[in-house]
């Protein structure tokens, strides 16, 4: 069974960075897209981002086109989130899955515990 592991997260002031891992076990090898999502409070499930693991192809939402970066190595079957100017809105929960959504809001889905971002002014 295809299980995802998220970490990376914490509080970083507005303005800085943090890299999020998103480490895959199991099925991994099936897996061609991997997206990056997030869950603000009370909100469904954002895709902000994903790649295709065999090119790197990637996709980006326009609220982090230009400041997230998404990338994999697939020797450690992790795809990683690197994301630079942090602004407020960007506090979330964020999770990944082996799909790409970006752009839409999920209302349902098998996601894992996740890695809280906090961003304070």
């Amino acid at each position: 069974q295809l299980r995802f592991v998220e970490s990376g997260g914490g509080v970083v002031q507005a303005g800085g960075s943090l890299r999020l891992s998103c480490a895959a076990s199991g099925a991994a090898l099936k897996v061609d897209w991997v997206g990056w999502f997030r869950q603000a409070p009370g909100k469904n499930h954002e895709g902000i981002a994903c790649i295709d693991v065999n090119d790197g192809t990637t996709y980006y939402a326009n609220s982090v086109k230009g400041r997230f970066t998404i990338s994999r190595d697939n020797a450690k079957n992790t795809v990683y989130l690197q994301m630079d100017g942090l602004k407020p809105e960007d506090a979330a929960t964020y999770f990944c899955a082996a799909e790409c959504a970006v752009g839409v809001f999920k209302v349902s889905g098998d996601w894992g515990q996740g890695t809280q971002v906090i961003v304070s002014l």
